[in-house]
């Protein structure tokens, strides 16, 4: 089970640094145009994208967590949230996209709603 849940995971993320490069280089795709077609859209997709990616990379990484602050933190949230991180603010740099702070919010809300999932499950298996 944990081979199909890595598998997954490195597979979301391909789909994810595909939508990330279409927009890094202005190209046109049917998930913008839906994305754009719901109210928040963006932000929503945001919140989903790198929650599921969390909650992927969470299981993917067999739960291990980090003690930061003295809190346990989940391996696999802190590489999303640094992988969001850097995406995010490289685009500052980008011509044509836009560092957008609500985009980050609605990023790290994703993150830490999926990594209390993340717990949920945990706790109930």
């Amino acid at each position: 089970m944990h081979k199909l849940i890595s598998i997954l995971s490195v597979a979301f993320l391909g789909f994810i640094a595909w939508i990330i490069y279409l927009a890094n280089t202005a190209q046109n795709s049917v998930f913008f145009e839906f994305v754009a077609s719901i109210p928040n859209g963006d932000k929503l997709g945001h919140f989903c994208l790198f929650g599921l990616l969390t909650l992927g990379a969470n299981f993917a990484f067999k739960l291990k967590c980090i003690t930061l602050m003295s809190s346990n933190i989940y391996i696999g949230s802190v590489v999303v949230f640094v992988l969001v991180l850097v995406e995010e603010l490289s685009q500052y740099f980008i011509p044509n996209r836009t560092l957008d702070a609500t985009d980050l919010l609605a990023d790290f809300v994703g993150i830490i709603t999926f990594s209390l999932i993340t717990k949920f499950i945990e706790k109930h298996t």
